[in-house]
């Protein structure tokens, strides 16, 4: 984990490759509930018979965005900022969903600082680039710019 006292002692990391996480499973019952906070119910992520027969592997697999709603947590045990008021998650620049997350799969963050600028209010703004890593996969399931402000 990279720990700094402030969001400023961030920039003194630019081009810091951060490791990567620990594994997080995917399982059908969080994919369902993803599905059920969202409303996107679509067969491939929720109907696991139809998978069986239907999808490559015979599972169901994980939303993309649920993939993506899992940088946060695991941001968390990469990067800490110990004078901090608030950190916001500002957007993403890039985003690609470059592979599938059968149901059952684990997963893990691989993140690397890309720019820290300033921001207004005495801000600075984190640009990574970041990678959600399947586990016996070499191909990522997403790779994208995420953007984070982050106020002292």
């Amino acid at each position: 984990m990279l720990t700094v006292e402030t969001p400023n002692d961030l920039k003194s990391h630019v081009g810091a490759d951060l490791g990567t996480s620990r594994w997080v499973e995917v399982d059908q019952k969080m994919i369902q509930a993803f599905a059920d906070a969202t409303g996107d119910h679509q067969w491939i992520h929720v109907d696991v018979e139809r998978a069986k027969k239907e999808m490559p592997g015979g599972k169901c697999i994980a939303h993309g965005f649920l993939t993506l709603s899992l940088i946060p947590q695991l941001m968390y045990e990469m990067i800490k900022v110990e004078k901090l008021k608030n950190g916001i998650n500002y957007g993403s620049n890039k985003l690609r969903f470059t592979n599938m997350v059968p149901a059952g799969s684990k997963v893990r963050l691989g993140m690397k600082i890309k720019e820290v600028n300033d921001i207004a209010g005495n801000g600075i703004q984190l640009i990574t680039e970041t990678r959600m890593e399947i586990d016996g996969q070499e191909r990522p399931a997403l790779v994208a710019e995420t953007i984070t402000a982050y106020f002292p």
